[in-house]
């Protein structure tokens, strides 16, 4: 007997196809490459937004503490000591002192020779209006020497700014950085 024919598939199965597999690996390929893509986006974008905050707080830091040049030390005027009678209301008291004055560059402190006695006149009134009692502390000393330094620095020709100004720029406003004392003797 001849051989039975063989039997035909059911209509509705196909016979597996080599090409599938391929076509499941490409898109299994294309979507892992996407995810690999956007998470490389996501880095960059977390990496920009941190290199910009930290580009601002080292500007913050920067603004916020002075930066020390030690090649460049800061310049220093020597004043000639001064010795006042301190104000009389509580006694003859007076006041022996050695100033010194912290200025922006060495140009202007030699600009400053020209004004010595108009600073001198100055820092003289500023020493003598003060009662015993307002010097003898840290914090009357302080107030003194920027007393000091407001009249000199006025003496150059820069004003004091408004309270509002020095919010806005609280740095030096004058030629005259700050005055220091070398020396302090009340009696």
């Amino acid at each position: 007997m001849s051989k039975a024919a063989a039997k035909p598939e059911a209509e509705g199965e196909a016979p597996p196809k080599k090409g599938g597999k391929k076509l499941l690996i490409i898109i299994l390929v294309v979507v892992l490459l996407l995810v690999v893509a956007g998470g490389a986006v996501v880095v960059l974008l977390l990496k920009k937004n941190q290199g910009e905050d930290g580009a601002t707080d080292a500007h913050a830091k920067e603004e916020t503490h002075l930066k020390v040049d030690l090649s460049h030390p800061p310049t220093f005027v020597t004043l000639e000591p001064f010795t006042v009678n301190l104000a009389p209301a509580e006694g003859d008291h007076f006041l022996q002192v050695v100033m010194v004055l912290k200025v922006v560059d060495p140009e202007v402190a030699e600009q400053m020779k020209g004004y010595m006695p108009e600073i001198r006149h100055e820092v003289n009134l500023v020493l003598s209006s003060k009662l015993p009692s307002e010097i003898s502390t840290v914090d009357g000393r302080e107030e003194l020497a920027k007393e000091a330094m407001e009249r000199i620095n006025y003496v150059l020709g820069f004003e004091k700014p408004s309270a509002e100004q020095m919010k806005r720029n609280p740095g030096p406003w004058g030629p005259v950085i700050s005055v220091l004392f070398n020396s302090f003797i009340v009696q």
